[in-house]
């Protein structure tokens, strides 16, 4: 599969900032940190990785507008696409020493009426420390690098590794997620919490996970992540089984069995709360 001239834009952009991530990566005890929230940190590194990605994707389209996780949303003409965009998804992991943490760009066209944003066209993961590129277009499938990805082919939930995230100090509902951990991990074969949902969700794509469920994520964390999964022939849907262009609220994947089967699972385990 030929890579496109958008997603060339998109690496180029992600290899520049993600340089500059091991950079700063090797001499993390070295960094200014401030605070945004309880556990939730914004680096020096993550800011200028945002910066970065937006200085060589507004060269490339001027005329497209920007969702940052850090710097918000920035208009451009109505009528063109948005890049949506997480610097240092995994920031604690980044700050901790922890080599598990990504950049995630996805591009969202507007929706033809003008009403708002519609469907995503394009997203890509980028793993500095790893140099993997997790990239896909809507209908021309998903790669890493040149090799054509597809979602992990189990069809049991005893054989099948789950990805999640877990709620954390004032982040995400605690009791709803013990409702699902509950009812899903006596029936899978283990269940693991890594840190970066941009990387949860490429790796579902790449069959290293069957499955993924989190709720309170934000477009930036998911929007690339959902198309991957999906052109990878997986499925994405809210905990109702809505397939929404982005599912961040509520996110819910695997391939058809699983994904029907652990859908079946939360309903159950949330039909009471």
């Amino acid at each position: 599969m030929a890579i496109s001239g958008l997603i060339r834009v998109m690496e180029r952009a992600a290899r520049k900032a993600g340089q500059r991530l091991r950079r700063d990566f090797g001499e993390v005890e070295h960094l200014q940190v401030s605070r945004k929230g309880t556990a939730d940190f914004v680096s020096r590194a993550d800011q200028q990785s945002e910066r970065t990605l937006w200085e060589e994707l507004r060269a490339a389209r001027p005329d497209w507008g920007f969702l940052m996780e850090e710097g918000g949303e920035i208009a451009g003409d109505p009528t063109r696409p948005r890049f949506i965009i997480d610097p240092l998804d995994g920031t604690t992991n980044f700050l901790h020493g922890i080599p598990h943490f990504a950049i995630s760009i996805a591009v969202q066209e507007p929706k033809l009426d003008g009403s708002g944003w519609g469907e995503v066209i394009a997203g890509l993961i980028y793993q500095p420390i790893t140099d993997e590129s997790f990239w896909a277009e809507k209908t021309r499938g998903a790669w890493l690098h040149d090799r054509r990805l597809r979602v992990s082919g189990r069809r049991h939930l005893d054989e099948s590794l789950i990805a999640t995230g877990i709620p954390f100090a004032g982040h995400g509902d605690t009791l709803e997620w013990r409702r699902i951990y509950d009812v899903l991990a006596p029936q899978v074969a283990g269940i693991r919490r890594f840190g970066a949902a941009s990387l949860d969700l490429a790796w579902v794509a790449a069959g290293r996970y069957d499955g993924f469920w989190e709720s309170s994520l934000k477009p930036w964390d998911s929007a690339a992540g959902c198309l991957l999964i999906r052109e990878a022939g997986g499925f994405v849907s809210n905990y109702r089984g809505q397939s929404l262009p982005i599912c961040d609220e509520q996110v819910l994947a695997g391939n058809d069995v699983l994904h029907s089967r652990l859908h079946k699972l939360i309903v159950g385990a949330l039909k009471d709360a």
